[in-house]
């Protein structure tokens, strides 16, 4: 579609999948999914965040691809999936069983990673059967599972009503973002990024945000805005690893640390110095390492051993 807006060119840049099947959800929702690497390999399944989209994980695909089979899809609304009424964790949850009985052979395990809402969509599918059967360990990048807005620190003001209520207008804004402006590029790199990102990955998260449509962003944003899946905390009983950077101001390490502590098989949290909301395009080595490592630990040796 003409409103995928991603580079061309360079680390960030979305590699050509092997193959893009279309997955339906419960209510009939159509999911647009792309698959990378060698049939038979390991498999990684990428669930990206509010107003993202499989070019989100570009680093990670490309890293992991040689020797792993890479899902990634989009978000209802978001990418090329195409926008849906019902927006809800429980269809979030319905997204993800739905891409791992399509794309997964029955009693095949996966290690799945969600940045944001990505990650609130592996929360939400914690106790669903697909991801029980699918999901042998999980990483969450930049994520929390309630009081999302108030816990925010977009707005440079001590925690309270006031900044909740300032904080809920700017996230849930109907306005469109327009153009990537050398403005925009600032105002983006400020809400999501840390002060030390680089040029090109401030363009690359600024031109995947700008061409999420402004209805599917505001949909969402009121979705994110009530989230309460702290029971799905609870029951995320497979090993699961935490990223967050120290300067995220959408999702503060706090609400990592809070996870961390409530998660069943949590093995460890990372926190990183001076690293914003977008650590997959951040901190790319790290992430893309930390994906090949539960892989490694969770899947390789079981396969070994079923050969």
């Amino acid at each position: 579609m003409s409103r995928l807006l991603h580079v061309g060119s360079g680390p960030y840049a979305p590699p050509a999948p092997a193959r893009e099947p279309t997955v339906v959800s419960a209510d009939g929702s159509r999911l647009h999914v792309e698959v990378h690497g060698p049939e038979g390999a390991p498999a990684v399944v990428l669930a990206h965040g509010w107003t993202c989209s499989t070019a989100f994980w570009a680093a990670q695909i490309r890293g992991l691809a040689a020797d792993h089979r890479v899902i990634a899809y989009d978000q209802r609304g978001h990418g090329r999936s195409p926008a849906s009424p019902a927006c809800s964790p429980d269809a979030l949850a319905d997204d993800l069983e739905a891409v791992l009985e399509a794309t997964l052979a029955p009693g095949e395990q996966a290690v799945v990673a969600g940045h944001s809402m990505g990650g609130m969509t592996i929360m939400a599918a914690s106790g669903r059967a697909a991801f029980r059967a699918h999901a042998a360990a999980v990483l969450l990048c930049s994520t929390g599972s309630s009081q999302l807005v108030a816990a925010s620190t977009v707005v440079p003001l001590r925690a309270g009503p006031v900044r909740t209520w300032l904080t809920r207008r700017i996230l849930g804004s109907r306005a469109p973002l327009g153009p990537v402006t050398p403005l925009a590029r600032r105002i983006l790199k400020y809400g999501t990024m840390g002060p030390g990102s680089a040029p090109d990955m401030i363009e690359a998260c600024a031109r995947i945000v700008h061409a999420c449509p402004r209805k599917v962003r505001h949909a969402w944003s009121q979705v994110l805005d009530l989230l309460d899946l702290d029971h799905g905390v609870r029951e995320l009983d497979v090993p699961t690893a935490v990223i967050v950077g120290t300067a995220d101001r959408l999702t503060p390490p706090g609400q990592s640390r809070a996870l961390a502590a409530a998660l069943p098989q949590c093995t460890g949290i990372v926190e990183l110095p001076g690293i914003g909301h977008m650590t997959p395009v951040e901190a790319p080595e790290l992430v893309t390492g930390t994906i090949r490592e539960l892989v490694r630990t969770h899947i390789q040796v079981v396969s070994e051993e079923s050969a």
